[in-house]
């Protein structure tokens, strides 16, 4: 080997880097171990841990904690150069957000009211529910076909108006608006961006990441390591719509709330004399509104059933709230208020009258001791337009800082304009109320004392927290978002469930790599214990390049190192038969070698094999999202090292130990004449593997078509949440309990150990995207499970985030939209057909005939049904998840990369005696190619066997399902190389030959 002292120093001075990247993690984690040390030592809850945490970290963050002596480093220096830890093993939130083009537009056209363009809106929004389009390009489309050409987007009651004057003109075609309507909607999406990240920066999380998707209106948000996770989805939601109100008092209310009582009372008695009569239900239906199933169930008698009206008795007791209801009840006193025949009661100087729920419940306890959590509500004077007389553009800076009575408050400075309409408004209601309202949500709403002209003002609340003053001031500062952002897929993790997920990960990881090692050794001998260190040496050149480019590594990347290990062995596994079969021919030990390493030897199907691989990695990274786009990150990064190790190292040490003159054999005593001398007719015993795998295939195929498949909420839609309770409880039983809550009984499985249920529903997840409903979900659920739990738990205990002794309550919890659950499987279906494209033209270039590329196309066809087949078979039986999702996804692509790996080596071999064995029959030559392959096939599989196993056995539960998987998969790949390709192959050349 060439440039042998070049490669010496490269690998010495790259290990050298890895483990100086590699050592920030340590001091890292011992820094932050000390921190949760002193947290836990001085209290067992899980929100006051997390906040003496901060404290002390923030107390060394610039100060030296590593002193190397030529250079001194901080906690924030060392941090900022870790490992990075995906959600699944750091826990946090991952979500992507949608920012409403609807809205974007509605805007754009000043909110226009003309009937064709309310349509287009309405008919694109209802497109886009089994769309993967962009919602502009659906609007434009049914804008198109409402119109039908009897009015132009360029109309002065559309986007022809006063803001966009300079850009458009009535003169202009629909095709001349539509580029000008994108460039406007991308630079709000853009500046949307923008908000977020500088909100986001503002937060203290570290290492976050936020990015766009393409030109689809999604922002892309990972918060590792956040535990407040309420308080970050208000933190992205909020479009900081700030606005002053005047507020009608509760004396002003009273009357109205009296007579409101009556007439709700009246139709609900309506309800009840004619809920057998369908067309009167029907009716009611209409005129109530959409209510909650509670309501359903059990309806109130009257709007003070759900609603407790404010009624001064004395002067003292006048206030702007005007009522106070359970936060379970809002959605019914909504529904109420906005009754038609209630809003008649309204006096024509209050018919503009809106009603807002206060910013943050708070907790009282009833007569009977029970808990509940309870909302203000405030009557707001709105006008026909609904335009606030001051709004937040006027707020020239905010910031958080503390009241007279030493509380959290939000300081604010306005503009000229802003000073001079708040001295106006607070002079005019001197001895009234105004409300600060954010995002439809009354921060504050005091009684005016005295006129303020300084153009100061803050919001301020008893209960308002340090952080919820200082997001407050950060979503005002960083500014207004264009329009709504709502969540439509979110991934939510528990640090307790991301630290069991590293411990098991760990132990798997130990044990596969002993195994490995061990096997090496004792199948390899000397030989062997070399490839073993190469095998280190790609573990520590994985890692540093993890965390030198600022990687995410997360449980299925954890996965994907590991399968790297099992498979890197196959490059050392190909070398070494290529040696011993260079040795057996009479050759010396240094030309043995020499040959074993060439292209002729074993390079070539080193190379061909692992291109295929890197070819499937890359279609995973490209159409895969979260974790399996660091799954495919980890592989790709392994195959390259493993490739550099298994060449150049193993080699190095070889020739080392080679040039001393000692015995040298590549085996042990025991292992000497495994798979020697193999002399097998693959291809007489094809029709018997055709007959095989076509029943196989056929019974997969009547169990899809009739049994289906356990279809995970990232293909469906839903929400999922990983349960955790004190003991071991039934899933049919609290299926069964929450089939009150949600309608209907959700699906409910054990998860890992008996305490933990996975529990997914599909209840209002089809409905207009909004937090209220994500809350609305969790309090039903926590409702539901109250009964399995101590009376002490809280809801804000039963929440993900915050982990104190005994955590107990949500663990996990996903959360995926229709509209982007048809997206994922659309980009699935083009990862595993753009995967099969590029395999079968590689094969063809690199084989030279289609037949190649046919066998090996039709074998990885065949592993993907049979895989199917089998799952859709056993979900219902076997006691792990078995859910058809994005990792499920990863799974079969890296069956379709492994079954690749082996045919491709065996057709290099096909190639090679071709060229050798020209006197050989064609079905000679396969025959022995597979025989001559046949030890390093089977060494290969059951190494990478022994390695799925392993996590299989001893790894999370969220990714059994995931290993399962895989190992169906090599065991099915390596059935298929030897008895599906090369006969397809053979077949179709004889076929071709006959014709000729």
């Amino acid at each position: 080997m060439q440039n042998k002292g070049l490669i010496k120093l490269f690998a010495i001075l790259f290990g050298l880097v890895s483990l100086y990247q590699l050592s920030f993690t340590w001091f890292t984690n011992g820094v932050e171990g000390k921190a949760k040390i002193y947290a836990e030592s001085k209290s067992e809850d899980g929100k006051e841990i997390a906040n003496l945490e901060r404290v002390y970290l923030d107390s060394v963050a610039n100060k030296p904690v590593i002193d190397l002596g030529f250079a001194q480093f901080s906690y924030n220096d060392i941090k900022d150069k870790e490992l990075n830890l995906g959600l699944d093993l750091k826990g946090g939130i991952n979500a992507i957000l949608q920012v409403s083009v609807k809205d974007i537009l509605i805007g754009l056209s000043n909110e226009s009211k003309n009937p064709v363009f309310n349509k287009a809106l309405a008919n694109a929004t209802e497109a886009q529910r089994s769309s993967d389009r962009t919602y502009l390009d659906l609007f434009f489309d049914e804008f198109e076909k409402a119109s039908a050409g009897t009015v132009k987007l360029s109309d002065p009651s559309i986007f022809g108006n006063k803001s966009l004057r300079e850009k458009i003109n009535f003169k202009l075609t629909d095709a001349e608006v539509m580029p000008i309507i994108e460039d406007e909607v991308t630079g709000s999406v853009n500046t949307a961006f923008e908000v977020l990240r500088s909100r986001i920066d503002k937060f203290g999380v570290t290492q976050p990441n936020i990015q766009r998707i393409g030109n689809s209106g999604r922002i892309l948000i990972e918060l590792p390591g956040a535990k407040d996770i309420d308080r970050v989805k208000k933190l992205l939601q909020s479009t900081a719509e700030l606005q002053f109100w005047e507020v009608y008092s509760n004396r002003e209310t009273a009357n109205f709330f009296f007579e409101a009582n009556t007439v709700v009372e009246n139709l609900l008695k309506t309800k009840t004399e004619d809920e057998d009569t369908t067309s009167a239900k029907d009716d009611l239906d209409d005129l109530l509104g959409e209510v909650s199933d509670s309501l359903a169930a059990k309806p109130a008698e009257n709007l003070f059933s759900v609603l407790s009206p404010s009624i001064p008795q004395s002067e003292n007791q006048v206030s702007s709230v005007i009522g106070t209801a359970k936060v379970l009840d809002t959605a019914k006193v909504n529904s109420y208020l906005a009754l038609r025949e209630v809003r008649a009661l309204l006096s024509n100087e209050m018919k503009y009258t809106k009603f807002l729920w206060d910013a943050k419940p708070f907790t009282s306890t009833t007569a009977t001791g029970e808990s509940v959590d309870l909302i203000y509500l405030y009557g707001i004077k709105s006008n026909r337009q609904d335009i606030a007389p001051i709004e937040g553009d006027v707020i020239e800076d905010a910031s958080q800082e503390y009241g007279q009575t030493g509380q959290p408050e939000v300081s604010m400075t306005m503009n000229a304009i802003g000073s001079r309409l708040w001295g106006k408004m607070t002079t005019e209601n001197v001895g009234k109320f105004v409300a600060v309202v954010l995002d439809d949500y009354v921060y504050t709403a005091p009684s005016v004392n005295v006129a303020i002209t300084s153009g100061r003002t803050s919001i301020s609340g008893g209960s308002m927290t340090v952080e919820e003053a200082q997001d407050i001031a950060n979503v005002l500062k960083a500014g207004k978002l264009p329009a709504a952002a709502h969540i439509i897929q979110s991934e939510i993790v528990g640090p307790s469930l991301g630290q069991k997920a590293i411990d098991s990960s760990m132990s798997s990881f130990a044990l596969a790599l002993l195994l490995v090692l061990l096997w090496m050794i004792f199948y390899y001998g000397k030989a062997g214990a070399f490839a073993d260190v190469a095998l280190a040496v790609n573990l520590l050149f994985i890692f540093g390049i993890l965390t030198a480019f600022g990687a995410v590594l997360t449980l299925p990347g954890i996965a994907g190192i590991i399968l790297t290990i099992g498979m890197s062995v196959d490059a050392n596994v190909i070398i070494f038969e290529r040696i011993k079969e260079e040795l057996d021919k009479g050759k010396g030990l240094k030309a043995s070698i020499s040959h074993g390493f060439s292209f002729k030897g074993a390079l070539s199907a080193i190379i061909d094999a692992n291109i295929t691989t890197m070819l499937t990695g890359v279609i995973l990274y490209v159409f895969g999202t979260g974790p399996v786009k660091g799954f495919a990150y980890t592989l790709m990064v392994g195959i390259v090292t493993s490739m550099f190790t298994a060449i150049f190292i193993t080699r190095l040490l070889i020739d080392w130990y080679a040039a001393k003159g000692k015995l040298f054999t590549f085996n042990t005593s025991i292992t000497k004449n495994w798979f020697n001398r193999i002399d097998i007719e693959f291809l007489r015993k094809r029709k018997i593997a055709y007959i095989f795998s076509g029943a196989l295939i056929v019974v997969g195929l009547i169990s899809l078509f009739t049994n289906g498949l356990n279809y995970g909420v990232d293909f469906v839609g839903g929400r999922t949440y990983v349960v955790k309770f004190d003991q071991a409880t039934s899933a049919t039983e609290v299926s069964e309990t929450l089939k009150d809550a949600f309608g209907s009984a959700p699906e409910v499985k054990t998860y890992g150990e008996a305490s933990q249920l996975k529990i997914t529903t599909k209840y209002k997840i089809e409905e207009e995207a909004s937090s209220h409903i994500d809350d609305e979900v969790q309090s039903l659920l926590f409702n539901g499970l109250k009964k399995y739990y101590s009376k002490d738990l809280t809801l804000e205990q039963f929440k993900p985030g915050y982990d104190g002794v005994g955590k107990v309550g949500i663990m996990s919890s996903i959360k995926v939209e229709p509209t982007i659950a048809d997206d994922i499987k659309t980009a699935a279906g083009w990862a595993i057909l753009g995967s099969l494209l590029i395999t079968f033209l590689y094969i063809l270039f690199r084989f030279r005939k289609w037949q190649f590329s046919l066998g090996a196309v039709a074998a990885v066809f065949h592993d993907v049904l049979i895989v199917l087949a089998i799952f859709s078979l056993l979900y219902k039986i076997l006691p792990f998840d078995m859910e058809i999702g994005q990792s499920f996804i990863a799974a079969i692509l890296t069956v379709v990369g492994y079954s690749l790996n082996d045919t491709v080596v065996i057709f290099d071999r096909i190639r090679e005696f071709t060229g050798i064995h020209t006197s050989w029959k064609f079905s000679e030559v396969v025959d022995k190619a597979l025989s001559s392959t046949l030890g390093r096939t089977i060494n290969t599989s059951l190494t990478t066997l022994v390695v799925l196993l392993a996590i299989f056995l001893f790894g999370g539960d969220s990714i059994k399902g995931f290993m399962f998987a895989l190992i169906v998969g090599v065991v099915v790949g390596t059935y298929s190389s030897l008895f599906i390709a090369s006969p397809i192959m053979y077949d179709t050349v004889k076929k071709l030959d006959s014709k000729k």
